[in-house]
């Protein structure tokens, strides 16, 4: 018999997750159709770190270097 797992999910980290997935949506979606291989990565990874990180904050502070580090890297590149 499996346990029930519980766990509560704050509002403002749903509202994150929603936002940095779908801008990671987009990115991945991009690098897919266009072979590119940093907007792809830079997507999986922007969709994923609402996995690892539970918190809206962090979460946010961690998307926007991500996506900072993928505007630099093109620009660089």
């Amino acid at each position: 018999m499996m346990a029930a797992v519980s766990f509560a999910v704050d509002s403002s980290t749903l509202i994150a997750s929603l936002i940095w997935g779908s801008i990671g949506s987009g990115f991945a979606i991009f690098g897919w159709k266009q072979k590119e291989p940093l907007p792809l990565f830079g997507g999986i990874a922007l969709i994923s770190i609402s996995y690892f990180i539970g918190s809206a904050l962090w979460m946010s502070l961690v998307g926007a270097l991500i996506l900072t580090a993928l505007v630099w890297l093109k620009r660089c590149l």
